[in-house]
């Protein structure tokens, strides 16, 4: 599995993408079941899923509705087109001719929302240009998402954000948009944009037709999660547990010595992200969790251990807190999909 896979997605981005098909009457429940989702999962509230579920849940959606823009606008985004997106910015020369290649296809297949780039004092910067009402946070991440996530492909590295505003109010779900795009996001803003250092935009394109096949394969989801914001205090300390075994996660205090940062700082800065060590620690033990229970035969009792937790009572206990449904019962509900 590659490691783009093992994040999850949080249940509230599965209720989203389904809610264009539900306005229209739609069938979602055979979709979820065909991509490894239990429906019952949409009400537990702090249910999460693979990120490889939900890319292909993506992928369901687009081709029963013919749309990869998910319904989200009045003009739907034909099956093919983030192929065709994708063929037309690989054959510029820099970033910056990808972008503007992609920002002039989405102008010309969707009709309530286009954007632009421009640069000014080293930053680039690209706003979202629509009328109206503000739209939910999800049509905005999906439109950035693909161009964000496309243009970091393109240049074979993340292209680090250093802001984005947003017209829409603040979602319950706002800390996994701040993952996936950049910590420094705000709200009920007069526009939608995303800022990043213009010096980018002279980056070469570094993708070939021969890396585009395996690229398309995997899209949606190496977009959601691939492309997120590993730059963050959290992501750094993050892929720094990752590389340890549970029994060697360092506490707190070994941890700001191993980052170099007195304590009292790493704690004000991981607050600032909306963040604390201990809810890294969960979150992470909660991912591989997901994880090995939708991705393996071990028996609950193998999966407790191997997280660290003394016995199989202290996993069900802590998975519960962590999802509302208990380890048996989220795999009993992964199997009926099967």
């Amino acid at each position: 599995m590659k490691d783009w896979e093992k994040g999850t997605i949080a249940i509230d981005f599965v209720d989203e993408a389904l809610r264009s098909m539900r306005e229209r009457g739609m069938d979602t429940e055979s979709l979820l079941l065909q991509a490894g989702i239990s429906p019952r999962w949409l009400n537990t509230p702090n249910a999460r899923v693979a990120a490889s579920n939900y890319g292909q849940l993506w992928y369901l959606i687009a081709h029963a509705m013919d749309d990869e823009f998910f319904g989200l606008d009045s003009h739907p985004m034909r099956v093919g087109s983030f192929n065709m997106l994708c063929r037309g910015a690989l054959h510029s020369a820099t970033l910056g001719k990808g972008l503007e290649r992609m920002l002039d296809f989405l102008r010309l297949v969707l009709d309530d929302m286009s954007a632009t780039l421009s640069q000014q004092d080293g930053l680039a910067r690209i706003v979202i240009n629509e009328t109206g009402s503000p739209r939910r946070m999800f049509t905005y991440g999906a439109f950035l998402m693909i161009v964000h996530g496309v243009g970091s492909w393109l240049i074979g590295r993340r292209i680090q954000l250093l802001s984005a505003d947003f017209r829409c109010e603040e979602p319950l779900t706002s800390l996994d948009y701040k993952i996936r795009l950049c910590d420094q996001a705000r709200f009920g803003q007069a526009q939608t944009s995303i800022t990043f250092d213009a010096a980018c935009l002279a980056l070469p394109i570094v993708q070939t037709q021969r890396s585009l096949k395996p690229f398309l394969r995997e899209a949606p989801g190496n977009l959601l999660v691939k492309y997120s914001n590993h730059n963050s205090l959290a992501a750094t300390i993050r892929r720094r547990l990752r590389r340890l075994p549970l029994t060697e996660w360092s506490d707190f205090d070994s941890m700001s010595k191993h980052l170099h940062t007195p304590a009292s700082t790493l704690r004000r800065k991981l607050s600032q992200e909306g963040q604390s060590y201990q809810a890294i620690k969960d979150n992470l033990r909660r991912d591989l969790a997901i994880n090995y229970l939708s991705g393996s035969t071990r028996s609950i009792e193998e999966i407790a251990i191997s997280l660290g937790f003394a016995d199989s009572s202290a996993f069900h206990r802590a998975f519960k807190k962590w999802t509302g449904s208990s380890p048996g019962e989220h795999r009993r509900a992964l199997s009926a999909t099967l």
